[in-house]
């Protein structure tokens, strides 16, 4: 296991230095299916995510490698996630390794150490899913990622990010405001 190299400073202050990430799951009338994110903790945006019917690795393995696609991270990015089996095992330390990142876990039964992970799934399940469930795993598929990429991402207002959304954010241009 990697130390705790996060230890919940949560605050960063640029993109593409610390990426947290964490799965879950979604009820479909086909069966669960689970979903993995990566969040780049400076804006909160979600920068690689990926859904399968398994909770092998590979569903880490495709998040990340969308978020190395999308981002081109520097080396020395700090990745943060849980103590799952997922990104303990031997592919996902070597894929980490291979692209200079350093490796950051959560300590054992400490939810808060990825809250903001956390926070996201919170938010998703609350503003999306509720207690549907899903006709087809494609249903979910679809709905999420129009969640993520056209709702999440590039609409909706992050308090913590001063009412802007994630994609302003990285961007620095402030939300404009209209007055009726």
């Amino acid at each position: 296991m990697a130390p705790n190299r996060l230890d919940r400073c949560f605050v960063v202050p640029a993109v593409n230095q610390v990426w947290v990430s964490d799965i879950t799951y979604v009820a479909t009338a086909e069966g669960w299916m689970y979903l993995c994110v990566i969040e780049d903790l400076y804006s909160r945006r979600v920068v690689g995510w990926s859904m399968g019917t398994s909770l092998a690795t590979d569903l880490v393995l495709a998040a990340f490698m969308m978020a190395v696609w999308n981002r081109r991270p520097p080396r020395g990015l700090l990745f943060h996630s849980d103590r799952g089996v997922q990104y303990a095992s031997h592919a996902f330390r070597k894929v980490l390794k291979s692209h200079g990142m350093l490796r950051s876990m959560s300590r054992k039964g400490e939810c808060w150490d990825n809250a903001c992970a956390e926070t996201f799934f919170k938010t998703l399940k609350v503003e999306l899913i509720g207690s549907r469930i899903y006709r087809s795993r494609e249903e979910a598929k679809a709905a999420i990622f129009e969640y993520i990429e056209v709702f999440y991402n590039r609409v909706r207002l992050h308090s913590y990010l001063g009412y802007t959304t994630p994609v302003e954010y990285e961007d620095g241009s402030p939300r404009r405001s209209v007055v009726a």
